[in-house]
């Protein structure tokens, strides 16, 4: 299934280093500064972070759909995922969160701890879907290089590869790049460097070649919405994350 002419951003990186607070920017800036676009924020995270920090009540996931369908079916292993997009599709629509300038929808949990398999070829099949139907879409991915390694994000026009600066961040991101290479098909591909302690630690930083986009210095304005659940959305334009991610997408031309 062909992809549309959609912009598709999607982020990688090892935990804890930020992806979800920088895809909930990507998302507000796309918002703001495209208001007559459709955008689609996809949470790809089993640890559901992105609908907290977009303000989103997510009811149902992709995961719920999947299941639903494979228990209506005798035997879940005889029909493949994609045969059962044919019933998937609308339902897959009516999970999407429609809200103030974008849309929204939830991968969920996989069915058992590690076992990803089936789900990534069905969330690849949904991304394949729902891009037809959008201009921007913003994939929140989870830590490490699974959905890479599973093909997931097979294509996407943005690579956005997310580290802190510790040594172990940067070599996740190198990892995921090198997979990536032989894996996905993207146009752009580029690093941010997040939660940086000042600006004296930059010259200490190695990404190994891949160019970064932007280096955003620890934001006190997130930690604080973060502490009091609050939407990023609201996040002010002076706040480094804010500065920072737009900076990353006007490098990548996205803005």
């Amino acid at each position: 299934m062909e992809n549309s002419n959609a912009t598709i951003i999607a982020l990688s990186g090892k935990g804890g280093v930020g992806k979800t607070s920088i895809s909930a920017a990507i998302v507000k800036l796309l918002v703001e500064a495209y208001p007559d676009k459709k955008i689609l924020a996809i949470d790809a995270d089993p640890a559901v972070g992105l609908s907290t920090a977009l303000g989103i009540d997510v009811e149902t996931t992709i995961d719920d759909i999947r299941k639903e369908i494979v228990s209506t079916v005798e035997d879940g292993n005889t029909k493949a995922a994609i045969e059962l997009l044919g019933d998937a599709r609308y339902k897959i629509f009516d999970a999407l969160v429609e809200t103030d300038g974008f849309a929204f929808i939830a991968v969920g949990r996989p069915e058992s701890a590690g076992c990803y398999c089936k789900i990534n070829s069905y969330l690849k099949e949904v991304i394949s879907i729902l891009s037809n139907d959008f201009d921007y879409v913003v994939i929140d991915g989870e830590a490490g290089i699974e959905q890479i390694n599973r093909r997931v994000m097979e294509k996407v026009t943005h690579l956005l590869l997310i580290t802190d600066a510790s040594k172990k961040g940067t070599q996740v991101i190198t990892t995921i790049k090198s997979v990536a290479d032989e894996l996905v098909m993207y146009k752009k591909i580029g690093a941010i460097v997040n939660r940086l302690p000042d600006e004296s630690v930059i010259e200490h930083i190695n990404t190994n070649g891949i160019p970064v986009l932007s280096y955003i210095e620890n934001d006190k304005n997130l930690a604080i919405y973060d502490i009091e659940g609050k939407n990023i959305i609201g996040l002010p334009d002076s706040s480094n994350v804010v500065k920072g991610v737009k900076k990353a997408l006007e490098e990548l031309e996205i803005l």
